[in-house]
């Protein structure tokens, strides 16, 4: 097992420097492991002053030269790139796009797939470098044939297979996460950042979406897709409510759904629909949401792409655990059918499929099939 490409034994290597702890330790690895590293760090904000109010967000001055001052400690070469149109059209643009179309996008996975892996490393390429080296949790393993595959990473609280889930074979051939098979807390990263005299030991890990510092989405959406009044409806159609805009709404959501009288039953509703095309929101009870199987469109793999139905466990989120399903390639469509009914699934999410920890590959989520559809079908 091994988290670097093979020959040759020393390697160029382009370590993408966040300004955090983990990038940071992957890049001091990469060095004492003894390839040639140069860090370098991604500006992909045109206002660098916007995207950090304390742990939420990346991308500002301040990251800059935290990793800057990181890569000076590790004795490395370091420059940053503009990056910041691409990162607008790829990641902004499309999860803008994805919300008004009425889809929940990941755009972590969109970065890795269109950024990270795509535009970073088609320039580490063409400059000569031989790999990329991140801060993920996940690990590349090498077979005796010389192929790779993406498996979990050795503690599975930290995994972040699931956001790498898009990378393809070419991409593995050129990825590196020191950090993928180490089973140590995040505590003891830290200390080792603080062994190796690394200023970003303690500065808080970033979360939520990078570029929506505040951590308000809708406020986000409502800037750039303006508000219209819309129905919130039960599944008879009986108006509930309103609300500003469907895009302020996920699939399996309970809070915030301001609506002013109870269920018949008086257990809470959830959303259950969104629908774009009349601005309209539709909520139900929890068993409304269970979901049986599901159509994936634009499917990726982490190698060969399978052969034929086959058993597999899936993975819906990021933070989200692993459920049996059985999984088929059809006509360019991925149809995956759960063992047990799940809840919370929505249109533009990826479904990642594992085999044990090997990443087999990823889709997004086009269509579900509930347990009530299935049953009047």
């Amino acid at each position: 097992m091994t988290d670097t490409p093979s020959a040759p034994t020393r390697l160029r290597v382009l370590a993408a420097m966040s300004g955090g702890v983990d990038s940071a330790v992957a890049a001091a690895r990469a060095v004492e492991a003894g390839h040639d590293v140069t860090g370098v760090h991604l500006a992909l904000s045109a206002d660098p002053q916007s995207f950090r109010t304390g742990a939420r967000g990346c991308c500002t001055v301040e990251d800059s030269r935290d990793a800057r001052r990181a890569a000076d400690v590790i004795g490395i070469p370091f420059y940053v790139w503009d990056l910041a149109e691409r990162f607008r059209q790829d990641v902004v643009e499309d999860f803008i796009a994805e919300y008004e179309a009425g889809r929940t996008p990941n755009p972590c996975l969109r970065c890795n797939e269109k950024i990270k892996f795509a535009a970073l490393l088609d320039k580490a390429l063409a400059l000569g470098f031989d790999a990329v080296c991140t801060g993920h949790y996940a690990t590349v393993v090498v077979r005796p044939d010389g192929t790779r595959e993406l498996h979990r990473a050795a503690d599975a609280a930290k995994d972040q297979s699931y956001v790498l889930g898009v990378l393809d074979e070419r991409q593995l051939a050129h990825a590196m996460f020191p950090l993928g098979d180490t089973p140590a807390t995040k505590d003891e990263i830290r200390a080792e950042a603080e062994r190796r005299g690394l200023a970003v030991a303690r500065k808080p890990d970033s979360h939520d979406i990078c570029f929506i510092a505040d951590g308000d989405t809708q406020g986000f959406l409502a800037r750039h897709l303006g508000t219209a009044e819309g129905d919130i409806v039960d599944e008879d159609g009986n108006r509930l409510g309103t609300h500003t805009g469907a895009y302020g709404f996920t699939v399996g959501q309970r809070k915030g759904l301001r609506i002013g009288h109870p269920a018949p039953d008086g257990k809470p509703r959830y959303v259950l629909d969104i629908s774009p095309v009349d601005n309209t929101v539709t909520v139900g009870p929890a068993a409304a949401l269970d979901v049986v199987a599901l159509t994936a469109i634009r499917p990726r793999w982490c190698g060969t792409p399978p052969s034929g139905p086959g058993t597999y466990t899936a993975q819906l989120r990021a933070h989200g655990g692993e459920t049996p399903v059985t999984a088929e390639l059809v006509g360019g469509e991925l149809r995956v059918v759960f063992t047990e009914p799940v809840r919370g699934v929505a249109p533009g999410q990826a479904v990642v499929l594992y085999d044990g920890t090997r990443v087999v590959g990823s889709a997004t989520i086009a269509a579900t099939e509930r347990r009530r559809e299935a049953t009047v079908g």
